[in-house]
């Protein structure tokens, strides 16, 4: 029970970060959210690992496995981050959240490939759907409501080429940076609550170092950012704690509850995200038909591509030659 409160909690919180992030891209620059939302993780995951009296744990890791936390640290962090928040000022986060999804495609196949994980007919159902999400969104106009400024177009008009290539490029990161992780935790025989936290440790110092350096040789880019509006730094505070609370949170009703249960759930965020997005961005994101459709059918594929079959078997009462099917895997 408390595995999955948690795990609902995850997901809320993950749904409203997006709704953040894309309040805080109408009047901040993607590159002033990344100077806040990067290092304010810093002191948050600290005092969490104190807590839990994972500090002491950095010292088990291998350096091998710290050099791919601080990779996948720099890389999800930073680049990943910055290709969400360039695609959601482009065209709002009903439309970059589904493709989105498509990252877990690339986590499976990846870790088929890497870790000896298997494919199942669940999984493959998954793919087909999170792909039928997809091409639902594809029938969308595109069209939403009034600007945020006199100033500002009246409509908001999804940039689409440029919002579906950084979407798929953040897919793309997303999707490959869990195995580094998974493999740093591998390497180091290491797993739970204490070293996940001190694994985020490392990888959000990364990702602040590289950051940083990035400013130093580029301090237009740092002045641009200090000249951030109030509106859009209240928003990217936001953002950074609501990110960080809902790896938390996961990262608990994962030591508490089977991956099987947590997973799943957390995959819902979707619906979190377009609940909240109407009450708060109605007027700065796309809510027709298709875009709905296109969300709840990439929710399902979601579930269904984290969902146990062992779990899913155990829900749903099906004839024995249907049971054995879903039973199967490969390779």
């Amino acid at each position: 029970m408390l595995g999955g409160v948690l795990a609902l909690l995850a997901a809320a919180t993950f749904g409203f970060n997006a709704v953040a992030i894309r309040r805080g891209v109408l009047t901040g620059s993607v590159a002033q959210g990344l100077a806040i939302t990067v290092p304010i993780a810093i002191p948050i995951f600290l005092i969490a690992v104190i807590f839990t009296g994972g500090l002491s744990l950095i010292a088990d890791f291998s350096v091998y496995s710290i050099v791919l936390f601080s990779i996948s640290g720099a890389v999800h962090f930073n680049l990943g981050r910055y290709a969400n928040y360039r695609a959601t000022k482009a065209m709002g986060a009903n439309l970059v959240g589904p493709i989105i999804s498509a990252n877990l495609i690339i986590t499976i196949g990846l870790a088929i490939i890497f870790l000896n994980e298997e494919m199942t007919p669940l999984r493959v159902i998954g793919i087909f759907l999170i792909i039928l999400g997809l091409l639902t969104l594809l029938r969308s106009p595109g069209v939403a409501g009034k600007g945020i400024r006199e100033d500002e177009t009246k409509n908001f008009q999804p940039r689409l080429v440029e919002g579906w290539v950084f979407s798929i490029l953040c897919a793309v990161i997303f999707g490959s940076t869990p195995i580094l992780i998974r493999m740093a935790f591998l390497d180091s025989e290491t797993e739970g609550l204490g070293p996940g936290l001190a694994g985020g440790l490392i990888a959000y110092i990364s990702a602040t170092v590289f950051l940083g350096l990035y400013y130093a040789v580029k301090p237009s880019v740092l002045k641009h950012c200090l000249s951030i509006d109030r509106q859009a730094a209240r928003w990217f505070v936001l953002t950074g704690f609501l990110v960080c609370a809902s790896h938390m949170f996961r990262f608990m009703a994962l030591a508490v509850a089977p991956v099987s249960v947590v997973s799943p759930l957390v995959q819902t965020s979707g619906i979190f995200r377009t609940i909240l997005g109407w009450f708060i961005n109605r007027d700065y994101e796309v809510f027709d038909r298709w875009v709905l459709s296109g969300i709840f059918i990439t929710i399902l594929g979601a579930v269904a591509l984290t969902l146990s079959t062992d779990l899913f078997l155990s829900l749903v009462n099906l004839p024995n030659s249907i049971e054995r099917f879903f039973q199967l895997s490969w390779p």
